[in-house]
């Protein structure tokens, strides 16, 4: 389990090293409890952090939460290598999603304005993206198996009154090793990273649900 503040500072730092050309990588973790803002995220759709640490960033979108047992994978790619843009980015991370949550005989789909995964009208998956010198890192998250109180205390992702759902509350809960590792696949379609991962990691240790 990787402190949202850390992993933040190596993904931008390994982003704005790199060269184009340089193979890309996808990052799958999990962090401790924290609320995160996006760029032009307002403060009113936070209630209560109480005790949980709110981090601004500059992901795109509002405020989100993120907690053990939610699978984070962090898409590092060089854009300028890619036949789309980051419209169609938000698009494929969706799509890959979906059609994992597809495997496991769940019905999602994506809802309009509102981008993130929705499973009977309720959030299971949510996209931040940020793209600079050609290069994306943010991604995606995942609710598994986790708390999902802290959601209470916010507008996900800027919606009053949104809900959220996780696959252990739809009867499937897997290992998020597992879930990781069937989701990779579907990204590396979508994404056309099939060539250019170099490296997969992650960092799913310490797995604690409520």
């Amino acid at each position: 389990m990787l402190e949202y503040t850390e992993c933040y500072q190596e993904m931008v730092g390994f982003s704005l090293d790199r060269q184009h050309g340089s193979p890309d990588e996808i990052w799958c973790l999990q962090h401790p409890p924290v609320y995160t803002l996006g760029l032009n995220a307002s403060r009113e759709h936070l209630s209560d952090p109480g005790d949980i640490p709110v981090v601004q960033t500059d992901r795109g979108g509002q405020v989100t939460y993120h907690g053990p047992g939610q699978l984070i994978v962090y898409c590092l790619l060089d854009m300028q290598r890619k036949p789309y843009g980051v419209k169609a980015l938000v698009q494929r991370l969706e799509q890959s999603l979906i059609d994992l949550l597809a495997s496991y005989d769940i019905h999602a789909a994506r809802r309009p304005g509102a981008p993130g995964v929705y499973v009977d009208n309720k959030k299971i998956a949510a996209l931040g993206i940020r793209v600079k010198r050609g290069f994306s890192w943010h991604g995606l998250a995942l609710n598994v198996d986790m708390d999902l109180l802290p959601f209470e205390h916010i507008n996900p992702c800027g919606y009053a009154g949104l809900k959220v759902t996780q696959l252990r509350d739809l009867g499937f809960a897997p290992p998020l090793q597992v879930v990781a590792e069937d989701l990779l696949p579907r990204l590396q379609k979508h994404l056309e990273t099939d060539d250019t991962v170099s490296d997969v990691d992650y960092d799913l240790n310490a797995v604690e649900t409520a």
